[in-house]
């Protein structure tokens, strides 16, 4: 960070630090730290314990360019404005020591803490060791972003660095010594067992934690262990009593093996027996065959006589069907002649019934004429009558005309109407038209407004349970209360959404927002008590500062690049602005672009504000109380999570109104339409009215032409018709004329048909007798084939007869072929071996001429198949009756009885070993709960004490729900600040942010005197106390870390109160800036005690 100032570190009369700034002509002014060397005074080494901090030296880091710190061995106090330095030196401890960077809570490199402009930066810090002070150097390269390690001036490793600290019993990790300004709120969230493992590292004896973590180890093998011996105990026995059941079972199993033993003889044997039996019966079947082969020759010289004859009578059968079909052809023909002379006789009567038909119609029609001009004599009558009385009536045109002018005016006026009633609904369309899109608008703006809440939900549930609340009882507040900031802040342009999620602390961003103190309280109270939700909320100032205007105008910042102000990138409620303006003070912050950032030398040198934003990073500027010169910090901005989403509430509200205001005039739209629907309908029945009138006065002029019309066209009918006339006796002469005729002709035709049916009787007489021959001829031979069939039946059944004796012959040849293959195999005899001759009773002779015979220990076994089934029958039924076992019982249950006692032995070992893990236990239980419990008693007697002192309660006690859990032992911190309340144990929700720093620093306090680490640092836990708590703990303090053989303690802090006590065991390290600090090689400690005595002595003489 380049800023024209210089630093200064001034300590108690025992060190002096001073800084001369850089020639105004360097390019980058730098502040500097330098302190007189170490052997300007020299130490009281004998003060300091084992690890404590001797010197600190930096190098181009963070604010400084050089600067050495010699703490004192006692309490360190180190006070300065803010942006002098403090925590720089609580960094430099840190990063020296080999802590994490990110534990600071700064930044996660450490080449962020090297000092801006500069490519390296160096730590060194020398700690006291009675063999020899170990000097620890840490060099970091920016570029490379790494360190390089030093002990002593040599180069070593990390891990090296970490083992001697180690070994000196550091802890920069642990909170209970090691509590950087970042972190204080962190300490209240340790979680019990957290502390009781941060206690133990920082104040127990070294094998305390050991102890603690050989217990959680020890006790996790012990479960395993005990785990392990029920599972095998259970298991034993279970194999016992399983083999318990087996042993009955080995002995059935015995008897049965006896049982299937001659099962296997008898099987063995039943194959010999079967042989013969298959033998005997192919003997048989062969004999059947030969006699059946001798029949079937016979049957086939008997059909051949017969078979010469069936085909003579055959050659005669079609020598007569041919001559039938000649007689069938002539029949067919003489027929056909018959049959054109019938269809001429009946084409002629058809004839003579047409012309009588004809003549009928024609007098039909004659006699219809006569009848309808008789009628038409009738209406004409009728219609000159009614001609005359309407020649009497009088001219209906007038009416007409009145009644048509009437009907033009009623369409003109329904055509008005009409035209009205379409611009209505021309207009409610639009209307409802203009509703949706305004509808569309608003819901899209719910869905907006939802994906807030959901956030909200998913990352701080109980504030978002808060809202729900707080939308439903909103008539128990007399004033106004807003939801949480983040959800009534509007992005006017999302993009942006980052510098306010940055500039606004998480805390303020879900806090609701109060007019009224005590609608906070009754809220805090429902919300936070009762409901035990956690929750933030603020109270609006009650002068408005929302519409407070800027020092400085936009306009004279655009040449940087700024182009707005935080307050105008947003809108928001009028208490939510205000309180914004006054906490946060963004009307008073610049947004600038990538411009600014490029200019960022020029900015902080000559616009002096106090904070600002470039396109990614954020700068905070202070001005120095001593040097009046700018100091400036830098950090990169975070991605913007919850004001992504826009949501314009007044354009919603201006929507809400749109949609008031067109439900309004759809309702005076449809109640004109109803009026002019009325309007419409009466002047539609006053029209059909009038032209219901109009139509019966046409109706009644016209009706006179009518009648006129029709008469003339009833005599011009009547003329038609008489003109039509038929003479009736000349039409009925030409029709018998014609009809005489006809039937002279069909008198010739029936005489031509007489003599053709004669001929077609004598054809159907010759065709009879040829049948009848054919008919003897074919008798014959079907008596032939009946008997050429019976014999060819029974030729053939003895052939299928045949055949199947054959085939059952080969059947049985090869079933014997393969019951002596299996017999032999039964008998182990291969297919040449001879049986020997002391194992057979006779000697069969098998069908393909070899010769077996089955052994003699077969001959004590029945001989038939039926008795060897019936026994082998028995023999099964009473090996079936011993269920339920098999081969491998014998074997398992050997088996088993070796694993039942490899597994007792296994069992013996593992109990043992169990037995000595709880012996352990109990043994290094005995080492580390007793000596925990009287330090947590220790602790907890001066945590009291020094609550008493400041009219409080607090206790520390040593918890845990079950005493042989060891990993869930933890230590529970409780305190009371108020005497109404009960004690609550201490949580980083229930307590304020006060009580929290005070039971901290208490705890803390309490630890000092047990402490067996080297030092402590505890970095500004006093900025959130009240002056009381403030005073009450410094003096704690005090009184404890000047005790004698207490641990090193660095304290810093901004300000202090006045008239605090001081000991004289205490070092206060004075942190100075400003352009007029001696160099540190003018600084001399003695001349300057030498003239603060003078000027003590010489003032009470004047």
């Amino acid at each position: 960070m380049a800023t024209p100032s210089g630093k200064a570190v001034t300590p108690n009369p025992q060190v002096s630090k001073r800084s001369l700034p850089r020639d105004a002509s360097s390019e980058v002014p730098s502040k500097r730290k330098n302190s007189n060397p170490t052997s300007t005074l020299p130490r009281p080494s004998g003060l300091f314990v084992e690890g404590s901090i001797v010197r600190i030296a930096m190098e181009n880091f963070l604010t400084y360019d050089i600067c050495e710190v010699s703490p004192g061995p006692h309490l360190n106090m180190i006070i300065g404005a803010n942006g002098t330095g403090k925590s720089s030196i609580v960094c430099a401890i840190c990063l020296g020591l080999a802590g994490k960077p990110a534990f600071m809570g700064r930044a996660d490199k450490v080449g962020f803490f090297v000092k801006r402009g500069c490519s390296k930066g160096l730590v060194e810090i020398e700690l006291f060791r009675t063999s020899g002070n170990l000097i620890i150097t840490r060099e970091i390269d920016v570029i490379k972003n790494q360190s390089f390690w030093f002990i002593n001036k040599k180069p070593v490793t990390q891990k090296i660095v970490e083992e001697q600290v180690a070994a000196l019993n550091i802890q920069v990790g642990n909170l209970c010594q090691f509590l950087p300004q970042d972190k204080v709120g962190e300490f209240a969230k340790l979680s019990k067992i957290e502390l009781l493992e941060a206690t133990e590292k920082s104040i127990g004896p070294p094998e305390m934690h050991r102890y603690h973590c050989e217990l959680k180890n020890f006790r996790e093998k012990e479960k395993q262990l005990e785990t392990s011996c029920k599972e095998k105990t259970e298991y034993l026995e279970k194999m016992i009593q399983r083999n318990e059941r087996y042993k009955q079972d080995v002995e059935r199993f015995y008897e049965r093996k006896r049982h299937l033993d001659l099962i296997e003889m008898l099987e063995a044997k039943r194959p010999w027996v079967e042989y013969e039996n298959v033998r005997q019966e192919y003997e048989g079947v062969k004999l059947i065959r030969d006699r059946v082969k001798e029949e079937v020759r016979k049957l086939k010289e008997g059909q051949i006589p017969m078979t010469r004859r069936i085909e003579e009578i055959e050659r005669q059968r079609r020598t007569l069907e041919l001559r039938i079909k000649e007689k069938s052809a002539d029949i067919k023909e003489a027929s056909q002649k018959c049959k054109q002379r019938q269809d001429l006789i009946e084409r002629k009567d058809r004839h003579i019934k047409e012309l009588q038909q004809a003549l009928t119609v024609k007098q039909n029609e004659e006699h219809d004429r006569q009848k309808r001009i008789s009628n038409t004599h009738k209406m004409i009558e009728d219609l000159q009558n009614e001609l005359k009385t309407a020649e009497n009536c009088e001219n209906p045109q007038p009416q007409i005309d009145a009644i048509t002018n009437d009907l033009r005016r009623v369409q003109e006026e329904k055509a008005v109407c009409e035209g009205e009633i379409i611009d209505k609904q021309r207009e409610k369309e639009m209307l409802e038209k203009q509703k949706r899109s305004v509808n569309d608008h608003i819901i899209r703006f719910d869905n907006l407004m939802n994906q807030k809440e959901d956030k909200l939900r998913q990352r701080y549930r109980d504030t978002y349970d808060a809202v729900l609340w707080l939308r439903n009882n909103r008539d128990r507040f007399k004033q106004r209360v807003c939801e949480p900031i983040m959800l009534t802040i509007n992005m006017k342009d999302n993009k942006n959404a980052k510098y306010v999620e940055n500039h606004i602390s998480s805390n303020d961003l879900r806090a609701f927002v109060f007019e009224s103190q005590e609608d906070m309280e009754i809220f805090l109270r429902e919300v936070r008590d009762h409901k035990k939700l956690r929750v933030n909320a603020v109270i609006a100032p009650k002068i408005s500062y929302a519409d407070k205007a800027p020092s400085r105008s936009l306009n004279d910042l655009k040449q940087y690049g700024f182009f707005s102000y935080l307050r105008e990138l947003f809108d928001a409620p009028d208490p939510v602005m205000s309180y914004l303006c006054c906490q946060y003070h963004i009307h008073e912050v610049p947004v600038g672009t990538e411009r600014t950032r490029e200019r960022i030398e020029r900015v902080i040198q000559e616009t002096r504000l106090k904070q600002i934003y470039t396109a990614e990073e954020k700068y905070v500027l202070k001005t120095s109380f001593y040097s009046n010169k700018v100091i400036s910090s830098n950090t990169s901005l975070k991605v913007a999570q919850f004001l992504t989403v826009t949501v314009d509430l007044e354009q919603r509200r201006h929507l809400e109104e749109q949609l008031k205001e067109i439900n309004r005039k759809l309702e005076a739209v449809d109640s004109a339409l109803v009026v002019l629907r009325d309007t419409n309908r009466n002047l539609e029945l006053k029209d059909n009215e009038l032209r219901l009138k109009k139509k019966d006065l046409l109706e009644r002029k016209t009706r006179k032409r009518q009648l006129e019309q029709k008469i003339s066209s009833k005599l011009a009918s009547i003329r038609l018709m008489e003109q039509d006339a038929c003479n009736l006796e000349e039409e009925e002469r030409k029709a018998s004329t014609k009809i005489k005729e006809i039937n002279v002709q069909k008198a010739k035709l029936v005489t031509e048909l007489t003599g053709l049916v004669k001929v077609c009787t004598s054809f159907h007489i010759q065709k009879v007798d040829l049948i009848l021959q054919n008919t003897t001829v074919i008798s014959e031979k079907n008596k032939l084939e009946a008997d050429y069939m019976a014999s060819s039946s029974q030729l053939r059944a003895t052939e299928q007869q045949f055949i199947e004796l054959d085939d059952n012959r080969q059947r049985l040849l090869q079933k014997c072929k393969e019951l002596m293959k299996r017999a032999r195999q039964v008998c182990n005899l291969s297919a040449d071996q001879a049986v020997p001759q002391e194992f057979q009773t006779q000697v069969p002779t098998i069908p393909n001429g070899h010769s077996s015979s089955p052994p003699m220990a077969f001959q004590d076994l029945p001989n038939t198949l039926d008795e060897i089934d019936a026994l082998l029958t028995e023999e099964r039924s009473r090996a079936s009756c011993f269920t339920g076992l098999n081969p491998s019982v014998v074997e398992e249950y050997t088996k088993r009885e070796i694993e039942i006692q490899q597994l007792t032995e296994e069992l013996k070992g593992k109990k043992v070993e169990l037995d000595e893990y709880r012996e352990n236990i109990s043994q290094v239980k005995e080492r580390w709960l007793n000596p925990l419990k009287e330090l947590v008693e220790k602790i907890n007697e001066k945590f009291s004490n020094f609550f008493s002192s400041m009219q409080c309660a607090g206790e520390v006690d040593l918890h845990t729900e079950n005493e042989e859990d060891y990993d869930k032992y933890g230590i529970r911190i409780r305190v009371k600040f108020r005497s109404s309340t009960q004690l609550h144990e201490l949580t980083p929700h229930h307590q304020s942010g006060g009580e929290r720093s005070v039971s901290t620093m208490l705890y803390l306090m309490a630890l000092q005197e047990l402490n067996r680490c080297p030092f402590r640092v505890v970095d500004e836990i006093n900025q959130g106390m009240d002056p009381i708590n403030e005073r009450r703990v410094f003096e704690m303090v005090v009184n404890t870390a000047c005790k004698e053989n207490t641990s090193q303690y660095f304290f810093i802090t901004p300000k202090l109160l006045q008239n605090l006590p001081y000991s004289e065991k205490m070092t206060v390290l004075f942190v100075y800036n400003g352009p007029h600090m001696l160099e540190p090689n003018r600084w001399n400690l003695k001349a300057f005690q030498r003239r603060r005595r003078r000027i003590t002595f010489t003032q009470p003489s004047q």
